[in-house]
């Protein structure tokens, strides 16, 4: 017998079960971001190595450590997509975005690669679901797009969420911040963490991020980013606090929050959870403004997200909304070798009234279809034989109580309904 072929390492399937919880937080996330005026976008796995480093940053751990890149058979340098926001825009680039009306606003659900350490809640093949406002650089959009995520989360279950925010600045602002700040760390690179003293020469602000001790001790003292913002990135970044705190929402400003790619400028944010402990952060986005030109594009503005959508079913609440039943309303349950057809045309009529239904094969036995509907979380059972056939009848079963009624057929459907509606507190069947 030869070996199994397991999974590539960092990889996982789905079952339906699962499955089904991904489709429905995808389903809220099409709901509510559709409710702000965003459309799907879809981009293809596979991109050019080249947007990457110009788009992420030659400097970036994902850049530099994490990516799936290879040659293809033409010579040329390719790479499974390690994030969203670049191949969007890309597409969009590509597209002719220039001469499109302005703001357009994009979301997107899908898997993305990058080669590091499996672990919980992190896999080398990971989904993400983001989201994109290109062509507006107001302050009301950083904080419509956060208060949008925060609506999200909210109807996943999530609760004490707080924002963390900062701003990084424009270019401008960065240039003078990372000068000043690498000449203070110079001095003191011997006590940085290996890390650090790596990005001190790729990314200095990176190291603001640090969750080391040591570095910690070395930044006391450091120079902060908001001594050298300038007058429109510190006015922007009020602006964007005065809007969210106007609407409620819970704000914490962060010195340290950087974001860990270049392509970030003015507003970064996070939104945190208080009921995830230590590894409390749920989403993370920022602006962009230079991106669309750096990637060939006009002067357009942007501002976007990325929820790593593994870890956020992974960690959705114990009284979340979501994926409360079976998937199934009730099994149709053939007895006697004659009645498999009228079965499976008794099954459609009930998937044509809107419920969700399970034919069982005659050849099982009813003992053994009451066993495995019970085993599969099926409340309702409806027995069709040979005499319900000829009355134009079946009987329908309720496992748990063990009650059962004979109904006519005309009025099966019906019955049915009202009895799963009530059962999941439902008044109304849309």
């Amino acid at each position: 017998m030869s070996d199994r072929i397991r999974a590539v390492k960092g990889t996982r399937v789905l079952l339906p079960d699962e499955a089904e919880r991904w489709a429905e937080v995808e389903a809220v996330a099409r709901r509510v971001f559709g409710s702000y005026g965003f459309g799907e976008i879809r981009t293809p796995i596979l991109e050019h190595t080249e947007l990457f480093v110009r788009g992420v940053g030659e400097s970036t751990d994902i850049v530099g450590k994490e990516m799936y890149s290879f040659t293809d058979r033409k010579g040329r340098q390719l790479s499974l997509r390690p994030e969203g926001t670049a191949p969007v825009v890309r597409a969009l680039v590509e597209a002719g975005i220039g001469s499109w009306p302005l703001p357009q606003r994009f979301y997107y659900v899908g898997p993305y690669f990058r080669y590091e350490k499996p672990q919980k809640g992190r896999y080398r093949q990971f989904h993400q679901i983001g989201a994109e406002i290109v062509g507006d650089e107001g302050p009301l959009t950083d904080a419509e797009l956060i208060t949008m995520l925060m609506r999200f989360l909210g109807e996943l279950g999530h609760a004490d969420l707080e924002v963390l925010i900062n701003t990084v600045g424009d270019v401008e602002s960065r240039a003078a911040f990372r000068a000043a700040l690498t000449a203070y760390l110079e001095p003191r690179r011997e006590a940085l963490s290996a890390d650090s003293r790596r990005r001190l020469k790729t990314n200095p602000l990176r190291i603001l991020d640090s969750k080391a001790e040591r570095d910690a001790e070395v930044l006391d003292g450091a120079p902060r980013l908001e001594e050298h913002l300038s007058a429109a990135s510190r006015a922007h970044f009020e602006a964007v606090v005065a809007a969210l705190e106007a609407q409620g929402v819970a704000v914490s400003r962060r010195d340290s929050l950087v974001r860990g790619l270049d392509y970030y400028t003015r507003t970064v944010f996070e939104i945190v959870s208080a009921e995830l402990g230590a590894q409390d952060s749920l989403v993370g986005g920022g602006r962009y403004d230079d991106l669309v030109a750096e990637l060939g594009g006009p002067q357009i503005p942007a501002i976007g997200f990325a929820i790593g959508q593994d870890r956020l079913i992974e960690t959705l609440p114990d009284d979340s909304p979501l994926g409360r039943d079976s998937g199934v309303d009730a099994m149709v349950v053939p007895i006697g070798e004659g009645s498999g057809t009228e079965a499976l045309r008794l099954a459609e009529e009930l998937r044509s009234a809107g419920l969700r239904i399970l034919l069982d094969s005659p050849e099982r036995g009813v003992g053994k279809s009451l066993k495995h509907a019970d085993r599969c979380g099926i409340e309702w059972v409806i027995l069709l034989g040979e005499d319900e056939i000829a009355r134009r009848e079946a009987t329908l079963k309720e496992l748990t109580g063990g009650e059962q009624v004979t109904v006519p057929r005309s009025e099966l459907a019906g019955r049915l309904a009202s009895a799963v509606d009530a059962a999941s507190g439902v008044k109304e069947r849309s």
